[in-house]
């Protein structure tokens, strides 16, 4: 029996147990005809050619779980080519009878997955909304008075619907972003060009982005390390130079002041409050940023040069069919006729500028969190002014293609209406990879569910575990504590701050005798019962640890001190015949403390 919503983890056990992909292709059948939003799918893979594709799956790799996506049933925005089905862009003139898959869905059909049907879009990908196409609205598995989101729209309903386990999407501003947070979703966003857009209809094609919407982060990152590999056929496909973030101690970058806007949703905004609290509680340092030259770069994309692009896309297609084009498409598309190339160089400066700026705001933080949308709408508010409304949605998603960055969207619980919502972990290009950790622990922490499954348990199976950087924790207690007279001994040699925090209460505080500079000795006493001695726990390279624990004079040395977490990490304790006669300053709780009595005395 398989769960309401889909996974990975659920799909392998069903295998695993004796289920066949034929047996999941009937439900999948059942489920597809069930949902009562006739504007999810285009085109639905027709029955008989689904269950082919399973028997044929069964005769290719005839061993349960044998292939990486062995069975799994996928679903494909319709901008996407899957060979055999239709690709129509949500623009019936468009139409067009691929020969061949897309390279994505073609990797994804070689490691075992089984296309279920194209889905709906905002024409030509060109919309955060999901209304603008003429097969119709899909609407939020929550409510189907409110808008799914899109451009990806039916392929973010297919999912937390639980008729498929995963789909594809594309975002060029959003669009594999904002769905997820309007359907419970995890929508994974890649670096532009980690997975080839070979086969897939562009909108902007130099920003581009095919992106994987999932119930788990573990999910999507399974199906994207499958999917993603450069690819020549596409101009844009690059080869992949992992980049790393923090394990531990990583700075989160949040807005505050008038950079927080939304639009009068006091829920969502207390949704995001609650998600930074979730990230302060896994171990993160909050710091403010200034959002203001991200927001000023999202606005390139719809009111600068950018918007040329998409009349590039289908140029010839517009000159003779204008009036095939959705009314808010048309309109966009074209007001691309009036930017020139010299507009288009502008733009570009504009934007490297703007780089720079925000460079110095990555010098803050390691990775920002900010609100996937800042509200939402109902189908009729949408449809009653859909150029304002849209342009609010892409608010905080606009800029991340243009400054090249990776996200990560997530589920951040749900309204009192019952609408979710969502926030997106956005970090430098390439940190792909380092960003899942850190996104799977917020989607457990919000215990929000997946898709429609408000109570269903994200399985351990499919939790994203942080990456080794082979950084060595310390603990440090007195003169190399951040500002202190020795911390550069820790900074200097690549070390980072990972937190702040306390012993267990065991442990006794006193001034060290004639050191110089003044140094403090801890040492551990069980059965004392203080409060505990406020530490740092800093990160060193392995070679700068050796060298820095080399160092350490007597009667100092390095052994296991106990934290108020429970995890015992190495750092600096003391011989108990050392402090005999010496000042005790346990009651003052650190050293921090001492320091500050004695400049105030």
């Amino acid at each position: 029996m398989l769960p309401a919503v889909l996974d990975l983890t659920s799909l392998r056990a069903a295998y695993a147990g004796g289920m066949r992909p034929l047996d999941v292709i009937e439900e999948v059948i059942a489920r597809r005809r069930a949902w009562d939003d006739p504007a999810v799918f285009i085109t639905a893979t027709p029955d008989y050619d689904l269950r082919a594709a399973a028997r044929e799956l069964m005769d290719r790799a005839p061993e349960p779980n044998s292939l990486p996506l062995w069975g799994v049933p996928f679903a494909v925005k319709d901008n996407i080519d899957v060979a055999g089905l239709p690709t129509t862009a949500a623009c019936p003139a468009y139409t067009y009878l691929p020969e061949k898959d897309a390279t994505v869905v073609a990797r994804l059909r070689a490691a075992g997955a089984i296309v279920i049907g194209k889905t709906n879009l905002d024409q030509f990908a060109t919309g955060l909304n999901g209304t603008r196409s003429p097969y119709g609205a899909p609407r939020s598995v929550f409510n189907a008075d409110y808008i799914s989101g899109g451009s990806s729209s039916g392929s973010s309903v297919t999912v937390a619907a639980g008729i498929a386990v995963f789909a594809l999407g594309t975002d060029t501003a959003g669009s594999g972003r904002v769905p997820a947070a309007f359907n419970n979703l995890v929508g994974i966003k890649p670096t532009p060009g980690l997975l080839p857009n070979t086969g897939a209809v562009p909108a902007c094609r130099s920003i581009d982005c095919i992106t994987i919407f999932s119930t788990t982060v573990g999910d999507g990152v399974a199906v994207r390390k499958v999917a993603e590999g450069f690819d020549s056929g596409d101009p844009f496909s690059r080869h992949a130079a992992p980049a790393s973030l923090p394990v531990s101690g990583f700075r989160i970058g949040v807005l505050e002041g008038a950079e927080r806007e939304f639009f009068g949703d006091a829920e969502m905004e207390t949704l995001y409050d609650q998600a930074i609290e979730r990230a302060r509680a896994l171990g993160a340092t909050i710091v403010p940023f200034d959002y203001a030259p991200f927001r000023e770069a999202a606005a390139l994309l719809y009111d600068g040069p950018w918007v040329a692009e998409r009349l590039a896309a289908v140029e010839s297609f517009f000159a003779s069919n204008a009036n095939d084009f959705d009314p808010t498409v048309r309109k966009i598309i074209a007001g691309a006729k009036g930017k020139t190339a010299v507009d288009a160089f502008k733009g570009r400066y504009r934007l490297e500028e703007l780089r720079h700026l925000t460079d110095a705001e990555w010098q803050k933080a390691d990775v920002l969190l900010l609100p996937t949308t800042p509200t939402t709408y109902s189908v009729a508010d949408m449809l009653a002014d859909p150029i304002t409304l849209n342009s609010r949605l892409g608010r905080y998603t606009n800029f991340v293609n243009l400054l090249d960055c990776a996200a990560i969207a997530v589920p951040a619980g749900f309204r009192s209406s019952g609408l979710p919502g969502g926030v997106t972990l956005i970090a430098p290009a390439f940190t792909d990879d380092a960003l899942a950790p850190l996104a799977d622990a917020l989607h457990r922490a919000a215990g929000s569910g997946m898709g429609k499954a408000r109570a269903a348990r994200l399985p351990e199976e499919s939790r994203v575990a942080p990456v080794d950087d082979g950084f060595v924790p310390v603990v440090v207690v007195g003169a190399h504590l951040d500002g202190m007279p020795l911390n550069h001994e820790l900074a200097g040699s690549g070390g980072r701050l990972v937190k702040s925090c306390r012993t267990v209460p065991e442990y006794r505080l006193f001034v060290l005798p004639g050191a110089v500079p003044p140094k403090p000795g801890l040492i551990s006493e069980p059965g004392f019962s203080g409060k505990g001695i406020a530490v740092e726990v800093w990160a060193l390279p392995p070679a700068a640890f050796g060298a820095f624990v080399q160092k350490i004079p007597a009667p100092l040395g390095i052994g296991k001190i106990r934290l108020e977490d429970g995890t015992s990490v190495s750092g600096f304790l003391c011989e108990a015949h050392a402090v005999k006669g010496a000042e005790e300053i346990t009651h003052l709780g650190g050293w921090r403390n001492y320091i500050n009595l004695k400049k105030a005395s």
